[in-house]
């Protein structure tokens, strides 16, 4: 009895010291709450900030991306290694045409794509910071796109790499599920590969590669079955590619026979650097599949250092993804003055120029110059807004031609130059919704009617723009219906007499300027912008040439400031023309006095410090353009 009471009068003492050191933990209850809180409520911010920074980015991806609702669409994509994601991918980029509702669409796939990771590899709650690393991943492979959205072949990009993400684990999570009896799970490795590569392409060898490390993950399988998994994952990922490329898929060279379903970063050379988030992604999911196990500790013995150490890597995450987005202004700006120009909405464009505050490119000065020509302003406003030649911000050479070629060339009336672009970008990038726009209204610009109906009855065959095929439809039955049309009926003024096509060089705006400065037409439409381009080559006897032929044509019309500017500046340089009785506005006279006094005045002065000084004054005038922007690149 005296041992039993000192037995437990020593035993008091350490009860009660143990649960005075006893550490506050989180439950499981809060944790499990925080891995579905989290990735959704990371989501959810990438989600507003693609709506409200990334707007006019999804509307023009789904201008580039083309989904029909015929079975022939279907069996066109699945001519190649993965074409289903293909189908997949550009039947939910479409809804980019509502930007909020796609994005919503891409969100609920990174969201569903994530609840499958954590279920297949039974992610614990305190370690969902795991979860953010393929998640941003995927972020990064749209987010850092920037002008590669007008040359990557694979359509459906955006969607591509959740949806096929969330298939390959997916398989992977029914693998882990299916009984270790009757070879069952070895029979799924076979027909994952087998059938999913002529469907998903590389995520079905990736889903196989998952499988044969889970075989060695699972405690209910045997030795022997684990290495003849593996063995089938092995042999199947190197020989069944090479069998379909062989009997199917010879239309796919040899060495992208293994990466099908993956986008092409391959202009004038392979820029490798783009596969770097794909790379990670899939090491990633690797990397946790290795580090799988069934039963795992939920709990977390020191909540504020398990904090801390959570919230560094989010931020280390979150970090990466601003890092890698692709944040240059110019693209942003040029895409909402495009997205703008295509509704005809000109007055928001040259709101858009004038908020500018970088330096801008010259796909942004002709689509501001076109917006003046059509609002009837470009010989007095022209030069009032900066000019710039800041290139792509791209690792290759971005032509103007991708990006708002066809819009330029169409709008100016050389309809045959935007259909030759159509039919070359469609051939080699792959058919988009902007071809059968632009090729459909060339053709009703130049009565091909039958070649109109082709392109009419495919865009009743979308989703979003049905209507549109619609109603020019109208216009083929009534060709009347053209020249009432306010976008073609100003169009059809622009067009060359006859038809033509030569070589651009690839250089628009230089093609443009030579192409109008030097021809001439009894359509004072045509003629006005003759006259503007004659103006913008700088070269005197060219711009007279043009003067000649417009100016009396204005009537009672006043003279544009900016042609009275060169007017009275080329008179007074060569003295070949008598100005002496033009009449010119006080303000031109005026300015051009100042301008050369000052001129004279800071002679000597470095021009950096000159050209800003000027440019502070005389900005907005043909003078300060003439001297002072000279040089510039043209995309």
């Amino acid at each position: 009895m005296k041992n039993k009471d000192k037995k437990s009068a020593n035993s008091k003492p350490k009860v009660q010291k143990t649960s005075q050191k006893a550490k506050p933990q989180l439950t499981e209850t809060t944790l499990r709450r925080l891995s579905w809180l989290l990735p959704v409520v990371a989501v959810a911010i990438v989600g507003i900030v693609l709506v409200a920074y990334e707007n006019d980015l999804l509307y023009r991806v789904q201008e580039l991306n083309l989904f029909l609702y015929t079975p022939l669409f279907f069996k066109q994509q699945m001519v190649v290694s993965g074409g289903f994601l293909t189908y997949a991918g550009t039947y939910f980029t479409q809804f980019f045409h509502h930007p909020a509702l796609g994005a919503a669409l891409l969100c609920a796939w990174w969201l569903l794509m994530v609840f499958v990771i954590k279920k297949t590899f039974r992610i614990p709650a305190k370690w969902t910071v795991a979860l953010f690393v393929p998640l941003a991943l995927v972020i990064i492979i749209n987010a850092d796109l920037g002008y590669w959205i007008y040359y990557l072949k694979l359509r459906g990009h955006f969607f591509i790499a959740p949806i096929g993400i969330t298939v390959a684990v997916g398989l992977a999570w029914i693998y882990r599920l299916l009984p270790p009896k009757f070879f069952v799970r070895t029979l799924l490795i076979a027909v994952t590969v087998v059938a999913g590569y002529p469907v998903f392409g590389i995520y079905a060898l990736f889903a196989a590669l998952l499988m044969a490390i889970f075989a060695w993950r699972l405690d209910d399988y045997k030795p022997l079955f684990r290495g003849i998994d593996t063995a089938i994952a092995v042999l199947a990922i190197a020989i069944v590619p090479l069998v379909y490329y062989w009997t199917i898929y010879d239309q796919t060279s040899i060495v992208n026979i293994y990466n099908t379903a993956l986008p092409s970063y391959k202009k004038d050379r392979l820029y490798f650097i783009f596969y770097i988030p794909f790379i990670l992604l899939f090491l990633s999911l690797v990397v946790i599949a290795i580090f799988y196990r069934k039963n795992r500790d939920e709990k977390v013995e020191k909540p504020m250092k398990w904090m801390l150490s959570q919230v560094a890597f989010l931020t280390i995450i979150v970090a990466s993804v601003w890092h890698f987005w692709y944040k240059d202004e110019n693209f942003h700006t040029e895409l909402s003055m495009y997205r703008s120009a295509v509704s005809q909405q000109w007055e928001d464009i040259l709101t858009t120029y004038r908020d500018h505050d970088t330096a801008p490119s010259r796909t942004m000065w002709m689509t501001k110059n076109l917006a003046l020509a059509r609002l009837g302003r470009q010989g007095d406003e022209m030069y009032r807004y900066r000019n710039g030649d800041t290139p792509p911000n791209a690792p290759f050479i971005a032509r103007m031609t991708q990006a708002s070629g066809k819009f330029l060339y169409f709008n100016y009336g050389l309809v045959n130059y935007c259909y030759r672009w159509c039919m070359e970008d469609g051939v080699e990038f792959g058919w988009r919704v902007e071809h059968l726009i632009f090729m459909l209204k060339c053709s009703l610009l130049n009565g091909e009617m039958e070649v109109a109906k082709k392109y009419v009855d495919l865009l009743k065959k979308t989703k979003y723009y049905a209507e549109l095929g619609e109603k020019y439809e109208a216009y083929i039955d009534n060709p009347t219906l053209i020249g009432k049309d306010p976008e073609l009926s100003v169009i059809s003024h622009l067009m060359p007499p006859q038809d033509e096509l030569t070589s651009d060089q690839s250089l628009i705006e230089i093609f443009l300027i030579n192409y109008f400065a030097h021809r001439t037409s009894d359509d004072p439409v045509f003629q006005e912008q003759a006259m503007i381009f004659a103006l913008q080559t700088k070269d005197i006897k060219t711009f007279w040439g043009q003067f000649y032929i417009y100016a009396p044509n204005l009537g009672k019309k006043k003279m544009p400031i900016h042609l009275q500017e060169a007017a009275y500046l080329y008179g007074h340089l060569e003295k070949e023309v008598d100005i002496s009785r033009m009449p010119f506005d006080q303000q031109v006279i005026d300015n051009y006095n100042n301008f050369m006094a000052t001129a004279k005045q800071f002679k000597g002065m470095p021009e950096p410090e000159l050209k800003k000084l000027m440019f502070d004054r005389f900005g907005g005038t043909f003078y300060y353009d003439y001297f002072f922007t000279r040089g510039q690149h043209s995309f």
